[in-house]
């Protein structure tokens, strides 16, 4: 059983930024791809952000210089670093986990956490 926890959703104005977090569970986690994503009611879940066990990122054209995923391998943690929200970025955000390598799509992954919210006003 994988079980991933995020954190730190929240409200914040325009302009603002968010910092989220992503329980893993345990070492395994540093040899898989991870990944953030969102999602709006009633749109398909957005891939957002992935980052491979060598540490390498890549984004969505959406969030790309906004957003930055990192992880703590040692902390067994996930973060991204949201900058210059918009309130387009209103969304329910999750972090997903593949025991093989990943695109931004969610089919892609077989684990996720519950979901934190991210408002935007």
């Amino acid at each position: 059983h994988v079980q991933l926890v995020e954190s730190g959703g929240g409200s914040v104005q325009a302009g603002g930024s968010l910092r989220l977090s992503c329980a893993a569970p345990g070492r395994t986690y540093s040899k898989w791809c991870m990944g953030w994503f969102r999602q709006v009611p009633g749109k398909e879940r957005e891939g957002l952000a992935t980052i491979g066990s060598s540490g390498i990122t890549a984004y969505a054209d959406s969030v790309k210089g906004r957003f930055t995923m990192s992880k703590d391998n040692a902390k067994y943690t996930l973060y991204l670093q949201m900058n210059s929200l918009k309130p387009e970025d209103t969304a329910v955000y999750y972090c997903a986990a593949a025991t093989y390598g990943a695109t931004l799509v969610p089919a892609d992954f077989g684990y996720w956490g519950q979901g934190t919210q991210v408002t935007v006003s």
